[in-house]
């Protein structure tokens, strides 16, 4: 199956499920920038329940603008921040330590643009999975796709996400609140470790 969806910002589990059991993906990075997406977006798992990671970004005066135009803002040092909180959310989780080195110089190199950054994250991500995948690129946007192609860019509006069959593995206040599905791939990662590959290849996407 070829799929085309939105890299994003260290995508949510139905992301990943799409990507695991795609046979070509594509990431569509020509289309415009929209607020309130995981384009630069995650969502974790913290003490007090689903928290949200944002990274802040620059806006310019113009109605529309291409997302792999957009500069992010880091005058509020949100790297240290998100790092900061994926330590106070994960560090008793099973497998933080086993990813920790990989992951924490995204936090510390600087970062300019998201889709970049993003991409980076992808592949850090895929690299820690042990994911072994070739995303082609978008060289501009259609809005429709063939028919031997499944459209998975409607995954990336974060405030209009359907309920996903997924499902639950054990998370780290899940005593505290319940089992949270759908979260960053970083919360399967640092709870499940190896076996994050083997859940989303088990796992399906709800019809649309």
């Amino acid at each position: 199956m070829n799929i085309i969806i939105h890299p994003t910002y260290f995508p949510s589990i139905a992301h990943f499920v799409a990507i695991a059991n795609a046979g070509q993906v594509t990431f569509e990075v020509d289309d415009n920038f929209l607020k309130q997406t995981y384009r630069n977006r995650a969502y974790i798992y913290g003490a007090n329940g689903k928290q949200t990671l944002n990274i802040p970004v620059i806006h310019t005066q113009k109605n529309r603008q291409k997302y792999k135009d957009v500069k992010i803002f880091n005058e509020d040092n949100w790297q240290s921040n998100h790092w900061k909180s994926l330590i106070s959310a994960y560090r008793t989780s099973p497998f933080f330590e086993f990813y920790e080195d990989e992951l924490k110089p995204l936090f510390e190199t600087p970062a300019e643009n998201i889709l970049d950054f993003n991409l980076k994250c992808f592949e850090v991500i895929c690299d820690c999975l042990q994911l072994n995948i070739a995303p082609l690129k978008t060289e501009a946007f259609q809005k429709d796709v063939d028919n031997n192609t499944t459209d998975y860019r409607y995954l990336v509006h974060a405030k209009k996400e359907q309920e996903q069959p997924f499902e639950p593995y054990t998370q780290v206040f899940d005593d505290k609140h319940g089992f949270i599905p759908n979260l960053s791939i970083l919360d399967l990662l640092f709870n499940e470790g190896p076996n994050a590959l083997t859940y989303l290849e088990n796992q399906t996407l709800a019809p649309r």
